[in-house]
């Protein structure tokens, strides 16, 4: 995102109360019912999704629980464009993305798409969340193998059926992808600057809805990144 364009139109969503974090009325999404069970031992899985900006998905999966770490950085290019004035100009493939390491004994991945589709951002936008704009803000879950594939195909699937949402989900599933962690101003960034108007309009609700919707997946306690 450009820092001064977002503020701006941050303070326009604002004044016309346009922007929110989802489009689904006041309800979480229905779990999952394709899913992996909860592992017998603990242990650690990584799972990469896209939601649009990254500080407000980054944000909400450092308070879901069974999550270890969240990092907010790039993935669906490579490893010489993943820096951050490359990727905001929209001349690469990566999209602001979310890697999540998260312990499968606590949290299942169905249960993180869960999360993600219900309130970490809106799947219906495609190419686009919010005021940002932009192939880098697309919606996108970059599956690390093909059990991860397969869960995320069938809840899509689930979600349309039952139309969910008003519109169909715009969501797109990318296996193999890299992920490269973004620069370090970006990490915890909803967390360092709650009084950023972009934060309080588009990533604060966010957490918020986290904890009234899904308070089962809510945790106070913040992942680290």
């Amino acid at each position: 995102m450009s820092f001064p364009k977002t503020r701006i139109l941050a303070a326009i969503c604002l004044a016309a109360a346009a922007c929110g974090p989802m489009m689904a009325a006041g309800a979480a999404v229905p779990p999952p019912q394709v899913d992996e069970p909860l592992a017998a031992k603990p242990g650690q899985a990584v799972a990469v999704v896209a939601g649009g900006c990254f500080w407000g998905v980054q944000a909400v999966f450092q308070h879901t629980r069974g999550v270890l770490r969240a990092t907010s950085g790039y993935a669906g290019g490579t490893a010489e464009t993943a820096r951050y004035n490359i990727v905001s100009s929209e001349t690469t493939d990566h999209a602001e993305s979310v890697q999540i390491m998260y312990d499968p004994s606590q949290v299942t991945f169905g249960q993180l798409l869960r999360v993600f589709f219900s309130v970490a951002h809106d799947p219906t936008q495609r190419d686009r969340q919010g005021p940002d704009t932009g192939r880098s803000y697309r919606s996108v879950i970059f599956t690390t193998n093909p059990d991860q594939a397969r869960i995320a195909r069938a809840y899509i699937d689930q979600l349309d059926a039952a139309k969910v949402f008003r519109s169909s989900i715009a969501t797109e599933l990318s296996p193999g992808m890299a992920f490269y962690p973004a620069e370090d101003y970006h990490q915890d960034y909803a967390t360092l600057h709650p009084d950023d108007m972009y934060i309080r309009v588009n990533d604060a609700p966010k957490l918020v809805a986290l904890k009234q919707l899904l308070p089962e997946l809510y945790t106070s306690t913040k992942a680290p990144y």
